[in-house]
Protein backbone atom coordinates (compact mmCIF):
# COMPACT_ATOMS: atom_id res chain seq x y z
CA UNK A 1 0.00 0.00 0.00
CA UNK A 2 1.23 3.43 -0.93
CA UNK A 3 0.95 5.88 1.98
CA UNK A 4 1.38 9.61 2.05
CA UNK A 5 1.23 11.82 5.14
CA UNK A 6 0.98 15.56 4.67
CA UNK A 7 0.91 18.36 7.24
CA UNK A 8 -0.76 21.66 6.39
CA UNK A 9 0.06 24.66 8.59
CA UNK A 10 1.61 22.12 10.90
CA UNK A 11 5.05 20.54 11.36
CA UNK A 12 4.96 16.74 11.30
CA UNK A 13 7.23 14.97 13.76
CA UNK A 14 8.54 11.42 13.44
CA UNK A 15 6.26 10.21 16.22
CA UNK A 16 3.17 11.59 14.46
CA UNK A 17 4.25 10.02 11.15
CA UNK A 18 4.85 6.68 12.87
CA UNK A 19 1.47 6.85 14.60
CA UNK A 20 -0.35 7.49 11.31
CA UNK A 21 1.64 4.77 9.49
CA UNK A 22 0.66 2.28 12.21
CA UNK A 23 -2.95 3.39 11.76
CA UNK A 24 -2.72 2.66 8.01
CA UNK A 25 -1.17 -0.74 8.75
CA UNK A 26 -4.11 -1.56 11.03
CA UNK A 27 -6.50 -0.95 8.11
CA UNK A 28 -4.79 -3.68 6.07
CA UNK A 29 -6.36 -6.45 8.16
CA UNK A 30 -9.57 -6.44 6.09
CA UNK A 31 -7.83 -7.99 3.05
CA UNK A 32 -9.18 -5.39 0.66
CA UNK A 33 -7.12 -4.22 -2.29
CA UNK A 34 -6.05 -0.88 -0.83
CA UNK A 35 -4.04 0.87 -3.52
CA UNK A 36 -3.03 3.95 -1.58
CA UNK A 37 -3.77 5.90 1.55
CA UNK A 38 -3.36 9.62 2.09
CA UNK A 39 -3.54 11.45 5.39
CA UNK A 40 -3.71 15.23 5.56
CA UNK A 41 -3.24 16.74 9.00
CA UNK A 42 -3.96 20.43 9.41
CA UNK A 43 -4.01 22.75 12.39
CA UNK A 44 -7.22 24.72 12.85
CA UNK A 45 -7.78 27.75 15.01
CA UNK A 46 -11.27 29.18 15.33
CA UNK A 47 -12.39 31.71 17.90
CA UNK A 48 -9.06 31.40 19.71
CA UNK A 49 -9.44 27.62 20.15
CA UNK A 50 -6.80 25.36 18.70
CA UNK A 51 -7.70 22.05 17.14
CA UNK A 52 -6.63 19.57 14.51
CA UNK A 53 -8.30 18.28 11.40
CA UNK A 54 -7.39 14.84 10.01
CA UNK A 55 -8.48 13.65 6.57
CA UNK A 56 -7.98 10.05 5.43
CA UNK A 57 -8.39 9.22 1.72
CA UNK A 58 -8.23 5.49 0.99
CA UNK A 59 -8.19 4.29 -2.63
CA UNK A 60 -9.60 0.78 -3.10
CA UNK A 61 -9.21 -1.31 -6.26
CA UNK A 62 -12.47 -1.56 -8.25
CA UNK A 63 -14.24 0.68 -5.68
CA UNK A 64 -14.66 4.37 -5.03
CA UNK A 65 -12.27 6.35 -2.87
CA UNK A 66 -13.20 6.50 0.80
CA UNK A 67 -12.69 9.93 2.37
CA UNK A 68 -13.00 10.47 6.12
CA UNK A 69 -12.61 13.84 7.86
CA UNK A 70 -12.31 14.17 11.61
CA UNK A 71 -11.74 17.20 13.88
CA UNK A 72 -10.64 17.18 17.48
CA UNK A 73 -8.67 19.25 20.00
CA UNK A 74 -6.09 16.48 20.37
CA UNK A 75 -4.23 15.29 17.27
CA UNK A 76 -3.92 11.67 18.38
CA UNK A 77 -7.60 11.53 19.33
CA UNK A 78 -8.54 12.88 15.89
CA UNK A 79 -6.38 10.21 14.21
CA UNK A 80 -7.92 7.47 16.39
CA UNK A 81 -11.46 8.60 15.60
CA UNK A 82 -10.69 8.75 11.86
CA UNK A 83 -9.14 5.26 11.97
CA UNK A 84 -12.19 3.90 13.80
CA UNK A 85 -14.51 5.32 11.17
CA UNK A 86 -12.27 4.05 8.36
CA UNK A 87 -12.15 0.57 9.86
CA UNK A 88 -15.94 0.57 10.14
CA UNK A 89 -16.29 1.44 6.45
CA UNK A 90 -13.67 -1.11 5.39
CA UNK A 91 -15.29 -3.80 7.55
CA UNK A 92 -18.60 -3.16 5.80
CA UNK A 93 -16.93 -3.42 2.38
CA UNK A 94 -15.22 -6.64 3.47
CA UNK A 95 -18.52 -8.06 4.73
CA UNK A 96 -20.24 -7.21 1.45
CA UNK A 97 -17.61 -9.14 -0.47
CA UNK A 98 -17.58 -12.19 1.81
CA UNK A 99 -21.27 -12.73 2.48
CA UNK A 100 -22.97 -15.95 1.44
CA UNK A 101 -24.78 -14.36 -1.47
CA UNK A 102 -21.50 -13.34 -3.13
CA UNK A 103 -19.76 -16.72 -2.90
CA UNK A 104 -19.57 -18.82 -6.04
CA UNK A 105 -20.52 -22.15 -4.44
CA UNK A 106 -23.67 -20.53 -3.07
CA UNK A 107 -24.64 -19.44 -6.57
CA UNK A 108 -24.21 -22.98 -7.88
CA UNK A 109 -26.36 -24.44 -5.10
CA UNK A 110 -29.12 -21.89 -5.66
CA UNK A 111 -29.05 -22.59 -9.43
CA UNK A 112 -29.34 -26.33 -8.79
CA UNK A 113 -32.29 -25.79 -6.45
CA UNK A 114 -34.01 -23.57 -9.02
CA UNK A 115 -33.67 -26.27 -11.69
CA UNK A 116 -35.23 -29.04 -9.58
CA UNK A 117 -38.93 -29.67 -10.28
CA UNK A 118 -41.27 -29.05 -7.36
CA UNK A 119 -44.04 -31.56 -6.69
CA UNK A 120 -47.63 -30.31 -6.64
CA UNK A 121 -46.95 -27.08 -8.51
CA UNK A 122 -48.21 -26.47 -12.04
CA UNK A 123 -45.42 -25.92 -14.50
CA UNK A 124 -45.61 -22.86 -16.72
CA UNK A 125 -44.50 -23.45 -20.29
CA UNK A 126 -43.80 -20.35 -22.36
CA UNK A 127 -45.52 -20.21 -25.75
CA UNK A 128 -45.03 -18.12 -28.82
CA UNK A 129 -47.89 -15.75 -29.55
CA UNK A 130 -49.11 -15.39 -33.10
CA UNK A 131 -48.69 -11.63 -33.17
CA UNK A 132 -46.70 -11.43 -36.35
CA UNK A 133 -49.40 -10.33 -38.77
CA UNK A 134 -52.05 -7.74 -38.01
CA UNK A 135 -55.67 -8.91 -37.92
CA UNK A 136 -58.99 -7.22 -38.42
CA UNK A 137 -61.15 -7.20 -35.29
CA UNK A 138 -63.74 -9.35 -37.09
CA UNK A 139 -61.08 -12.00 -37.92
CA UNK A 140 -59.94 -12.08 -34.30
CA UNK A 141 -63.58 -12.46 -33.20
CA UNK A 142 -64.03 -15.44 -35.53
CA UNK A 143 -60.83 -17.08 -34.16
CA UNK A 144 -62.09 -16.61 -30.60
CA UNK A 145 -65.55 -18.01 -31.44
CA UNK A 146 -64.09 -21.07 -33.14
CA UNK A 147 -61.81 -21.95 -30.19
CA UNK A 148 -62.32 -22.77 -26.52
CA UNK A 149 -60.11 -19.83 -25.41
CA UNK A 150 -61.44 -17.16 -23.05
CA UNK A 151 -59.48 -14.36 -24.73
CA UNK A 152 -57.31 -13.69 -27.77
CA UNK A 153 -54.39 -11.25 -28.04
CA UNK A 154 -53.59 -9.76 -31.46
CA UNK A 155 -52.27 -6.71 -33.27
CA UNK A 156 -54.85 -4.74 -35.19
CA UNK A 157 -54.35 -2.96 -38.51
CA UNK A 158 -53.09 0.19 -36.72
CA UNK A 159 -50.30 -1.94 -35.07
CA UNK A 160 -51.88 -1.63 -31.61
CA UNK A 161 -51.96 -4.67 -29.35
CA UNK A 162 -55.56 -5.58 -28.62
CA UNK A 163 -57.34 -8.20 -26.50
CA UNK A 164 -60.74 -9.60 -27.34
CA UNK A 165 -62.43 -11.67 -24.63
CA UNK A 166 -65.62 -13.60 -23.84
CA UNK A 167 -67.84 -12.00 -21.24
CA UNK A 168 -69.99 -13.90 -18.75
CA UNK A 169 -73.20 -12.68 -20.42
CA UNK A 170 -72.19 -14.32 -23.73
CA UNK A 171 -71.09 -11.12 -25.46
CA UNK A 172 -67.52 -10.14 -26.36
CA UNK A 173 -65.31 -7.34 -25.01
CA UNK A 174 -62.37 -5.55 -26.65
CA UNK A 175 -59.42 -3.74 -25.11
Amino acid sequence: MNTSIVGKQFELTDSIKGYVENAFDALGKYNLDIISGRCVISADEKNGKKGFSVEFAINLARKDTIVIRQKDKDLYAAVDLAVDRASKVLRREHDKMTTVKNKDEGKEIRARIADEPVEGVDEIIPMELELYKPLEIEDALEKLKSSEMQFYVFNDIDARMRVIYKRTDGKFGLY
